[in-house]
């Protein structure tokens, strides 16, 4: 798979469009309509560190704010 169907797929997981995946991301908007269009290319190490933000976020929604408690005191 090219990185800017890689890029699409990863946008389109989110449920953002363009405007709002560029403002979570802080990446200027041509620029990611220029790497979805495949006019210029997305470097690999970007995709990998974006979909590790995404991840790591939704991993971040979704716990218990009473579990950060119990990371404290089980150090």
């Amino acid at each position: 798979m090219e990185a800017r169907e890689e890029l699409r797929k990863l946008r389109e997981s989110t449920g953002m469009n363009r405007k709002e995946f560029c403002e979570y991301f802080e990446i200027p908007y041509m620029t990611e309509t220029d790497w979805e269009l495949g006019n210029r290319r997305v470097p690999q190490y970007l995709l990998r560190l974006m979909a590790y933000k995404i991840q790591m976020e939704k991993l971040a929604d979704k716990r218990n704010p009473d579990d950060k408690e119990d990371d404290v005191t089980n150090r």
